[in-house]
This record gives C-alpha cells, sequence and structure tokens, in this order.
C-alpha cells in the first residue's frame, strides 16, 4: 500500500474519531496503557536489539539514552498514557459565546486538527506519546519514527493498533509508515489529507522539513538553554538549580548548556560550582574571567560556537556578565527560544527577565528540566515548541485542537 493509500485511510478514520465521545477514547487509552503492560517483554526484546544496534554503529552515550527502554521507563510511558485519559477532553468545549446585534448566537468550539504526521528520531516513547494524544483529541495519527528505533517502533506500533481494534475504533486511527526518506518526503507533500506535521528531532530533519513540507509544520525544538545567577541569587539555591539543569538528564532539550553567573557573586559561586560540575563529569568550556576566578584549573576558552551550541551532553559553557543587561543580551543572541532561568531574590530583576526573555518558558529560581507536558500536568506531549504561531511551548492535547466558530440563527440574511 502507498503512503498516500494510508493517508487516505486515515483521513476517513479521522472523521469517526472526531465524533468519539470521551468514554469511547478513555477505554482505548486504558486498552493500550494495559496492553503495554502485558507485552513488555516483548517491546523490551525489540528495544534491547535497537540499544544493541546503536552500540555497534557507536551512536553517542546522549542517544542511546533517548533510545533506552527498561522496565520503569515503558512504565512511565503506560503511566503519561493514562494520564492522558484523565485529562478532560477538550473536542466541542466552547471557548466563547455571545449574541450579535443581528440576533445571531456565535460561538467557537474547540475541535480536532483532522490528520497530524509525527515524525520523530530515536525515542520509541513518541510512538506512543503521540497515538495517546491524537486519540484523545480524535485526531488521527500517522507516526514516522527514525530508523535508530525501527524495531522498537514497529512493536509498539502493533501494540497500539492492536488495542486500537480491541477498543472496535478505525484501526487507521493510528497508522506507522516505515521506509527511506522518499517515503518521508511524499508523506509531507500530501497537502489536503495531512494537516499537520510535527517533527521530533535535530536540526537537520526540521531543516529538510522547512524546505520540503507542503503541509503545514509545528516544530518541536531544540533547546540550547540558560541559568542567569543574579547578583541577589541565594548561592545554595543557584548551585541547586544549575546542577539539577545541567546533570539530571544532560541529553534532553530542556537542559541547560550555558551557565551565566553576574561578576559580584561570581568570585563565591564559581569556585564551588565549577568543582561540582566537574565531579559530575561535566566537560567546561569558560570565558577568561571564569578560568580567572578558578585557581589551580585548566579549562578550556569557550568562542562563540560554543555559546550557539546545543550540546546534549555531559558539557556546559559558562560566561561571567555584568549586569542583568548582560545576561539578557547574551540570551537574546543565543538562545533557541526554549527554557531559561533567572536564580535571583531581587523581585525587580525577575519581573524583567520575565518580562525581556524570549522563550516558550521563563522560570524564576527553578531549573529549567520542568518544560515537559506530564510536569506542567498536561499527561504526555509531542515536544516543546518554540515557534509563535499556534502553539508555543508544551505541544500537549488541547494544542492538537483547533477553533471553529458556529453560529445559530432563526432566518437572518446579510443586507
Amino acid at each position: 500500500m502507498t503512503v498516500e493509500e494510508q493517508v487516505r485511510r486515515a483521513r476517513a478514520a479521522s472523521r469517526t474519531l472526531a465524533t468519539l465521545s470521551r468514554a469511547r477514547k478513555d477505554e482505548a487509552l486504558e486498552l493500550i496503557a494495559e496492553a503495554l503492560r502485558r507485552r513488555a517483554g516483548e517491546i523490551l526484546a525489540e528495544n534491547a536489539e535497537d540499544v544493541a544496534l546503536a552500540r555497534a554503529n557507536k551512536l553517542s552515550a546522549t542517544l542511546v539514552d533517548r533510545l533506552y527502554l527498561d522496565e520503569d521507563r515503558l512504565r512511565d510511558v503506560a503511566r503519561s498514557v493514562r494520564d492522558v485519559a484523565a485529562l478532560p477532553d477538550p473536542v466541542g468545549e466552547t471557548e466563547e459565546g455571545r449574541r450579535l446585534p443581528n440576533g445571531l448566537e456565535l460561538t467557537r468550539l474547540r475541535v480536532p486538527l483532522g490528520v497530524v504526521a509525527v515524525v520523530y528520531e530515536a525515542r520509541p516513547n513518541v510512538t506512543v506519546d503521540a497515538a495517546a494524544l491524537c486519540l484523545k483529541s480524535g485526531n488521527a495519527a500517522v507516526l514516522r519514527g527514525g530508523s535508530a528505533a525501527k524495531h522498537s517502533n514497529r512493536m509498539l506500533a502493533e501494540v497500539v493498533q492492536g488495542a486500537v481494534l480491541e477498543a472496535g475504533l478505525p484501526a487507521e486511527a493510528v497508522t506507522f509508515v516505515a521506509g527511506p526518506r522518499e517515503v518521508l518526503l511524499e508523506l509531507v507533500s500530501l497537502k489536503g489529507l495531512v494537516d499537520v506535521v510535527i517533527p521530533r528531532g535535530g536540526d537537520e530533519l526540521k531543516e529538510l522539513l522547512a524546505e520540503h513540507s507542503r503541509v503545514p509544520v509545528i516544530a518541536a525544538a531544540g533547546g540550547n538553554c540558560h541559568v542567569y545567577v543574579d547578583a541577589a541569587a541565594d548561592l545554595d539555591m543557584a548551585l541547586a538549580v544549575t546542577i539539577n539543569a545541567k546533570c539530571q538528564r544532560p541529553g534532553v532539550c530542556n537542559a541547560a548548556e550555558t551557565l551565566l553567573v553576574h561578576r559580584a557573586v561570581a568570585p563565591r559561586f564559581l569556585p564551588p560550582v565549577v568543582a561540582e560540575l566537574q565531579r559530575r563529569r561535566v566537560e567546561l568550556v569558560v570565558d577568561r574571567p571564569t578560568s580567572e576566578l578558578v585557581p589551580g584549573q585548566t579549562l578550556k576558552r569557550a568562542n562563540r560556537t560554543h555559546y550557539e551550541t546545543e550540546f546534549l551532553d555531559l558539557k556546559m559553557a559558562v560566561r561571567v556578565v555584568e549586569s542583568l543587561d548582560e545576561a539578557i543580551d547574551h540570551i537574546a543572541t543565543f538562545g533557541s527560544g526554549h527554557s531559561e532561568a533567572i536564580v535571583t531574590a531581587d523581585l525587580e530583576a525577575a519581573r524583567r527577565f520575565v518580562r525581556e526573555v524570549d522563550a516558550a518558558v521563563v522560570y524564576v529560581n527553578a531549573s529549567t528540566r520542568f518544560t515537559d507536558g506530564g510536569q506542567f500536568g498536561l499527561g504526555a506531549e509531542m515536544g516543546i515548541s518554540t515557534q509563535k504561531l499556534h502553539v508555543r511551548g508544551p505541544i500537549a492535547l488541547r494544542e492538537l485542537t483547533c477553533l471553529k466558530y458556529v453560529a445559530w440563527g432563526d432566518g437572518q440574511v446579510r443586507a
């Protein structure tokens, strides 16, 4: 079957999904969660094959970590499906209602997008997260996973599709598309059949889709995230936030890549934070003032490329800044608009940072690692959008819907 034929069937299924009750959708999600538990052994066996191939092909430790599933991670995937089921159904919600002077009753309703294509790399959990979010929001999902996770994705898609059929829903509610790059290019050319494509991967994937897609793209972007330690920071708090933002899970998009420190606190803060980061095996690249404030160390000098880079690894750039203005300017120059944090006890500095930093999520006295649909109480997510049209921040349940105006009248005609 061609990609176009698969997507045409998904489009037909989307019309059925758009009319389903919450109870029917939640039943399907519960069956998916239960199937993940029941078939965990098969899923983990297929994932182990992907991980072994990744290591044999010398893929980075970060990529292997994204790919890896164990019982705990698979249990978390199933839990995220149940979290989605527990959320209110956005479909059919009335956003606004009013009577116009001509007597028309005008409302705005939330409705599904239709057919959502999700293109992702090396993250097998996305197979399940995307399917669950699309089902709950009344959309048909067309999934295209990366080759590094091909065994895991195939098995997870089989498990999900089996649960969908068990729930009595159309088989094409969740469609998994495999094949070479040409298959992907055909998928994103199907304007009128696919309503939106959501890529979750590196810059190369996003640039490919930006160039070739004829379908609107909502990019789940990478994150060049910063922690700024202000002159009025509680330094114990700043240390904890920095270590968590960098080290808790360095290979994800909400991990901090650059530490900015106000000169007023740099002599007291930099020696202990550098020591703790090094103890945790973080490779540091620093500016001249940092190296001068950490005696007895031979630290690699940072350059513009380092400040531009999303390391996704145990590596961090460090810079001393003269002021809050300089910190905000640095973030404006190098940040990706994902997640940015300030540590400060100065309320006015915090307010300025919140007001002037252009990012999907801005934190005051907290780690950037909280930028996540689950952490925000949104259930699973497709990723974090840094663009400004339709959705910014976690691409979760509500973000997979749009608005429809409905006008009720009693014979009005326009003069």
